[in-house]
């Protein structure tokens, strides 16, 4: 199921359907980080490697999102770090890193060491944080969504300067560089790829087209067509070629094999790329059951 970033190009914005026989989709897994024992994250990613998926996902809280009363959540970044010693092939991600949780030079730094710990199998998410109670409970500042956005503008500055191993400096909104410098350059170059999280029109999408190698964002293939097409025309202002920036969704496999693959159908042929398969109640039985008889249809 491997590829990387940008190994086959979107359709032109106005084309609304492509040849699905012409491209390949690529197939994550989330492996629902939260209320579960480390072994079972571990024993979860190492699984979705054994069947051969793209990447294994996790996600960037402290506390547990859902359910009721306490429950494990393990840190994001250290996460990685730790199944990248716990594997060898699968791409490693979160969906998506807060950029209120770290400084974005120290989250820089956390990344290249990932980077190096999974010998270039970092995927390197960002989005503005929104998960508010868990700032308040543990007192991590949780400013409105306009300096969030700040935030996300200058930590996406700063991580794609900093990744290059030059001295640099940057006069951000929020933060700034002074002739700063970070070592060693990432395996990936120029960077791991960069996901950005989202569709919100005025500040999401204009840094989608300006930043990402992967736009990632839920709803359908008829809901995210609009925001799809603005990005195109966003990436062309700015001089990129938007059949470089990927599009990822998201992938229920708790519905019949039938209706999963008329999904997936749908998904190529609106011109996505990756689609995250969400861990389903059935457990892995029907994970294995996926990769076996709907991937490679598909990929």
């Amino acid at each position: 199921m491997a590829s990387q970033p940008g190994a086959h190009a979107r359709p032109d914005a106005d084309q609304d359907k492509i040849d699905s026989t012409l491209s390949a989709m690529r197939f994550g897994i989330d492996v629902a980080q939260q209320r579960m024992p480390w072994d079972e994250i571990v024993s979860r990613v190492q699984f979705a490697e054994g069947l051969g998926f793209d990447g294994a996902w996790g996600f960037d809280h402290f506390q547990p999102m859902y359910g009721e009363g306490p429950g494990e959540a393990f840190d994001g970044m250290t996460t990685l770090a730790a199944l990248a010693g716990q594997t060898s092939t699968i791409r490693l991600g979160l969906l998506v890193t807060g950029v209120t949780y770290r400084h974005p030079s120290v989250f820089a730094a956390q990344a290249v060491t990932v980077d190096h710990a999974s010998h270039g199998r970092l995927e390197l998410s960002l989005g503005a944080a929104w998960f508010d109670p868990e700032h308040h409970a543990l007192g991590i500042p949780f400013p409105p969504a306009s300096e969030r956005f700040d935030l996300l503008e200058d930590a996406l500055e700063v991580v794609t300067r900093l990744t290059t191993g030059e001295r640099v400096s940057y006069t951000g909104k929020l933060v700034s560089l002074d002739n700063a410098q970070l070592r060693p350059l990432p395996v990936q170059r120029p960077h791991p790829p960069l996901w950005i999280g989202g569709n919100g029109p005025r500040r999401t999408l204009p840094l989608v087209a300006r930043y990402a190698d992967v736009w990632h964002s839920f709803g359908t293939p008829n809901s995210l067509r609009e925001s799809s097409h603005r990005v195109d025309e966003l990436a062309a202002a700015a001089g990129r070629d938007p059949s470089q920036i990927l599009r990822a969704g998201s992938l229920s496999l708790s519905d019949d094999s039938d209706t999963v693959r008329r999904y997936i159908t749908k998904w190529m042929d609106s011109g996505w790329d990756y689609l995250v398969c969400g861990w389903p109640e059935e457990g892995r039985g029907r994970v294995e059951e996926f990769a076996a008889d709907i991937v490679p249809e598909f990929a």
